[in-house]
C-alpha cells in the first residue's frame, strides 16, 4: 500500500477514535488554566465546601419535610376517622339508651294505669260490700228511697213520706184505687203513694224499678213529682 494512503487512513482513524479523548484533554487543560488564574491569596477550599453542603443539606431537609408532612396527614386522617367512628358509636349508644328509657317509662305508665284500675275496682267492690242493706218493710222502703232522693238532689223527709203513705195506702204497696176520677178515666192510682201510671212513668227516677207497685220506685217517683209541684212531699197534706 502506498505510504500516503496509509497516512490518510491513519489520520482519519485517529480523528474518529480519539476525538472525544482530545476534547477531554482540552477541557482539562482549560480547567487547569482557570485554576492557575485564581489569585494565590484566594481560598478554593471555601468555595468548594460552600457549594457542596448547601445543595446536599437542602435536598436532605426537603425530603425529610415531605415525609413528615405525609406522615402527619395520614395520622391526622386516621385520627379524624377514629373520632367520627367514636362519635357514631356514642350517638348510637345514646339513641339506644334513650329508646330504652322511653320503653321503661311506657311500661311504668302502663303498670301505673293497671294498678290504678285495679285499685278502682277494689274500691268499688269494697263500696258494694259496705252498701247499706235495708229491711223489706215500710221503714226500709222509706230509708232506701231517701238515699236515692238525696243522690238525685230531690228534697223530702222521712216524716213527710211516712205521713202521706199512711194516708194514701196505709202502707200497702199493692193498694189500688178503683173508685176515684182516675179510676173512672181508666188510670187508677196505685202503690204506697197512689200514683197514676202516666205520672209514675214521667217522674220515674233512674236506678229504680219500672214496676209501679215496687215500694221504693213508687215512693221515689211520687216524691220527685211532689218536689216539682209542691216543693217537697213534706208540703203535701191531701190528695195531690
Amino acid at each position: 500500500m502506498p505510504k500516503n494512503i496509509f497516512s490518510r487512513v491513519q489520520s482519519r482513524s485517529l480523528t474518529r477514535h480519539h476525538k472525544i479523548a482530545m476534547a477531554g484533554v482540552a477541557t482539562l487543560g482549560a480547567a487547569a488554566i482557570g485554576f492557575s488564574a485564581v489569585p494565590s491569596g484566594a481560598s478554593t477550599k471555601t468555595t468548594t465546601e460552600a457549594a457542596q453542603p448547601a445543595a446536599v443539606a437542602y435536598s436532605n431537609q426537603q425530603i425529610k419535610d415531605v415525609k413528615a408532612s405525609v406522615t402527619d396527614q395520614m395520622a391526622g386522617a386516621s385520627l379524624k376517622a377514629e373520632q367520627i367512628a367514636a362519635k357514631k358509636k356514642a350517638d348510637a349508644a345514646a339513641a339506644a339508651k334513650k329508646a330504652a328509657a322511653a320503653e321503661a317509662a311506657k311500661k311504668k305508665a302502663e303498670a301505673a294505669r293497671q294498678a290504678k284500675e285495679a285499685a278502682s275496682r277494689a274500691a268499688k267492690r269494697a263500696e258494694a260490700k259496705k252498701a247499706v242493706s235495708y229491711p223489706n218493710n215500710l221503714d226500709g222502703w222509706i230509708r232506701e228511697s231517701l238515699a236515692i232522693l238525696k243522690k238525685n238532689d230531690i228534697p223530702a223527709s222521712y216524716d213527710g213520706i211516712h205521713r202521706n203513705i199512711m194516708r194514701e195506702s196505709s202502707g200497702n204497696p199493692k193498694a189500688i184505687n178503683n173508685w176515684d176520677i182516675n179510676a173512672i178515666n181508666g188510670i187508677p192510682s196505685k202503690g204506697l203513694l197512689q200514683v197514676i201510671p202516666p205520672t209514675f212513668k214521667h217522674w220515674h227516677v233512674p236506678g229504680t224499678s219500672w214496676d209501679i207497685y215496687d215500694p221504693v220506685a213508687n215512693i221515689t217517683a211520687a216524691c220527685n213529682y211532689a218536689a216539682d209541684k209542691y216543693g217537697s212531699m213534706d208540703n203535701v197534706d191531701s190528695a195531690y
